[in-house]
């Protein structure tokens, strides 16, 4: 663990510097922590073609936060909210890997394949954003609670719906205010954690609603059925992968495949 702080706090220093820099070490590639405003407008990738528009998670995740609540910049103490929002994050990205992989399942009994591959790669990445949000914990020397997922399967067309809504409420709402108080308590771990995991439901968000259009124009056949995630920060990528990762700069080549539904 002391390694892991090691790293992310090397990548977090790259903050001070204007323009982006590449940290080598395996799967540590990070880039600098940025504060959020609460609209979410500047998290968006440079990458080509890639449209970004505003993301979070609701619906059954915003019923799955735990009872801390989010802690907005004015926290009397921040290091306490920041720790307290931090947990609230680990319950809700594990809540969301345990019930994107659910939905997976119920969209494969459907017939909608490419469909179940997207929740299957989402919930890969929200896997490795509970963990990045243990681990920061963890250096916090907090003790990890554990959680037992409780989400509703519907249909296919209301999970994606209920994705969609889920992503929009931890875009506008959720980590802009975690980030916020993150920076307030001028921990450098808590907002490399946090922004990795804004700036990729980003992603989610538009994946989801891709193919949520699919499903009701009945074109799924058109979705992709490979997935690539980045195993630094979650990005996900849907076809192919990048030279780099466009958020945490991770190469490529370390990416986990999501190509089949039993891996």
């Amino acid at each position: 663990m002391k390694k892991l702080s090691t790293i992310i706090l090397f990548a977090a220093s790259l903050a001070f510097f204007p323009a982006c820099t590449e940290v080598t070490n395996a799967g540590s590639e990070l880039q600098k922590p940025v504060a959020a405003s609460p609209t979410g407008n500047e998290a968006n990738e440079n990458e080509a073609g890639e449209n970004e528009a505003g993301e979070n998670r609701n619906g059954n995740a915003s019923a799955n936060t735990t009872s801390n609540g989010a802690a907005t910049s004015t926290a009397a103490d921040p290091a306490a909210a920041n720790i307290k929002n931090l947990l609230t994050a680990y319950e809700g990205e594990t809540t969301a890997s345990a019930k994107y992989a659910a939905y997976s399942k119920q969209a494969e009994k459907e017939g909608l394949h490419e469909v179940a591959m997207l929740f299957k790669a989402t919930s890969t990445s929200e896997n490795i954003h509970a963990n990045n949000h243990k681990a920061v914990l963890e250096e916090l020397g907090t003790k990890i609670p554990a959680v037992t997922p409780k989400f509703t399967v519907a249909t296919t067309q209301e999970n994606l719906q209920d994705a969609i809504s889920g992503e929009t409420y931890e875009m506008t709402t959720m980590y802009p205010e975690f980030i916020t108080n993150a920076d307030a308590a001028q921990d450098q771990l808590s907002l490399v954690s946090l922004n990795y995991a804004y700036k990729t439901e980003i992603k989610h968000k538009a994946l989801y609603e891709k193919a949520l259009a699919a499903v009701q124009n009945n074109t799924t056949k058109t979705l992709a059925t490979v997935y690539y995630v980045c195993p630094t920060c979650g990005n996900t990528y849907d076809g192919t992968a990048p030279k780099r990762c466009g958020i945490s700069m991770t190469s490529g080549e370390k990416f986990i495949k999501i190509s089949n539904l039993n891996s």
